[in-house]
């Protein structure tokens, strides 16, 4: 890839205020981040490959993708002990990888800062979100194909104790 290429990535990440590219032509690969202005935005991992090396990504028809119903917030809200995985760019929250793949996290999960619990899709660019915090997943605050913004909160987590 050309410089002026990532140049025009770049700006068109500054254009759209994504923090995050992510784009695969072959064998050639390319991420790109941006530091964000929120301390509780959660920055992006590498992709997450499959065996045989291919990205999973959201397939067929929107009405068939998996129905991951959210629980309502904690009433004492994040104070009480809970860390919020929050959405670091605009777009589209997809629990699954694909309509008949399970979902990334359940409630009750065990995860690892590199778990990946969703997929946000923005301008057809699938972008993995990982928890960046070890813990047991407790409430998932958003349903599957659910538009979010960024910085909404996605999910709850209780941080592992030492």
């Amino acid at each position: 890839m050309l410089i002026d290429q990532i140049k025009e990535l770049v700006q068109l990440m500054v254009d759209n205020d994504l923090s995050t590219i992510s784009l695969r032509d072959g064998t050639e690969e390319v991420v790109l981040r941006r530091a964000t202005l929120s301390a509780q935005s959660v920055p992006q991992g590498p992709k997450n490959e499959g065996s045989d090396g291919a990205v999973k990504l959201p397939t067929g028809d929107a009405a068939t993708a998996p129905a991951t119903e959210p629980e309502s917030p904690a009433a004492g809200g994040p104070d009480d002990g809970l860390v919020e995985i929050r959405s670091p760019i605009v777009g589209t929250f997809y629990a699954a990888s694909g309509p008949e793949s399970p979902p990334f996290a359940e409630v009750g999960a065990s995860l690892t800062p590199d778990s990946v619990v969703c997929i946000i899709e923005a301008m057809k660019v699938y972008n993995e979100i990982r928890a960046e915090v070890t813990g047991t997943l407790e409430k998932i605050l958003v349903k599957n194909e659910q538009p979010v913004e960024y910085g909404q909160p996605l999910f709850l987590v209780r941080p592992a104790t030492a």
